[in-house]
């Protein structure tokens, strides 16, 4: 007896989700999965982001996530952004194109059909504007494979959709800065835990980005090693090239000794708690007093005699009887 021929089995469609482990992006991931489609996150990681919202969402809607680290060429964007920043250090347009653009090369090499985001028309005035959008997915080489589910049916068809890879018809039409729609969303689907949808970016940071700009103003050809120091102590600018770095607490300064690395010259009391102080390289002697000086202020030293400090320069070690700064003196260093 011969067996029937067998039906040809529907081709599994693949997509590629920018995803930052926000609600939107949580709900964009699995309005898609519910026509079937198999979904790869991708994240990233930079100074001024982590992914750890990214991977503690991926694992409570157990969705595999690719995280990506793209600190260098992130960095060389943020300094030079072709749209410009928003309101403080933030070039969210270049930004999300930049993302866009990795999250493309993952999906072309993975065979994917397109790249989902959890973007919502209108909901951040610079950036998810309805040319804001345009812009981002046009500069990312990807325009006709970004795919926004949740206002998919505000925004002009894209190619996935005209091939029914994704069916338009099953794809919302959210807009604006309300939280209502995706809230009761996320009811309905039993998803509990989400954290709110504001912050998680430094270069949003005023005070951040007061340090950043500092940063590029001096030292134009910084690494995200410098950028890295900047979430951590106080920061004097002790003249053009240098600049020191004094903690605020034990963290800080675990946090500051790790970070440093070969070149920084770390400062340390001597017989009295305080933080520990990094000056960055090029020093000169009155540079290094002054910084000294700055630790001095911020321990629990006398303030009216000279206390001492031990310096480590490279593999030199060497002491240093020195008084504190005046409160006037680091109000005027301070970054």
């Amino acid at each position: 007896m011969t067996n029937p021929p067998s039906l040809p089995q529907p081709e599994t469609v693949r997509a590629v989700a920018l995803f930052s482990g926000g609600l939107d992006s949580i709900l964009a991931v699995q309005v898609v999965r519910l026509q079937g489609i198999d979904v790869q996150g991708v994240t990233f990681e930079t100074p001024f982001f982590s992914a750890r919202k990214a991977r503690d969402a991926a694992r409570q809607i157990d969705l595999p996530l690719r995280v990506v680290d793209f600190a260098d060429e992130h960095l060389e964007m943020v300094k030079a952004p072709r749209y410009g920043y928003g309101k403080n250090m933030n070039p969210c347009i270049d930004c999300h194109a930049l993302m866009l653009r990795k999250a493309g090369e993952i999906m072309e090499e993975m065979g994917a059909a397109f790249i989902l985001t959890g973007e919502v028309l209108g909901q951040r005035p610079m950036s998810q504007g309805k040319q804001s959008l345009y812009v981002v997915a046009k500069n990312s080489g990807y325009l006709e494979r970004v795919v926004r589910p949740l206002s998919a049916l505000l925004l002009p068809e894209t190619a996935p959709e005209r091939e029914g890879k994704v069916d338009r018809e099953r794809l919302l039409a959210i807009q604006g800065r309300g939280r209502k729609t995706q809230m009761q969303m996320a009811a309905d689907m039993g998803i509990t835990r989400y954290e709110a949808p504001a912050g998680g970016c430094l270069l949003t940071d005023a005070m951040f980005s007061r340090r950043l700009r500092d940063l590029f103003s001096h030292l134009p050809g910084c690494t995200a090693r410098d950028v890295e120091m900047l979430k951590y102590g106080r920061h004097f600018r002790i003249d053009e090239q240098v600049k020191a770095v004094v903690g605020r607490n034990h963290q800080d300064n675990l946090a500051i000794e790790r970070t440093a690395g070969d070149g920084y010259t770390l400062i340390r009391m001597v017989g009295y708690p305080g933080p520990l102080t990094a000056l960055s390289p090029g020093w000169n002697e009155e540079g290094l007093r002054t910084a000294a000086s700055l630790c001095v202020l911020y321990s629990d030293a006398p303030k009216d005699l000279p206390v001492t400090v031990n310096i480590l320069s490279g593999m030199t070690l060497r002491s240093l009887d020195i008084a504190a700064a005046s409160p006037d003196e680091a109000a005027r260093r301070l970054v």
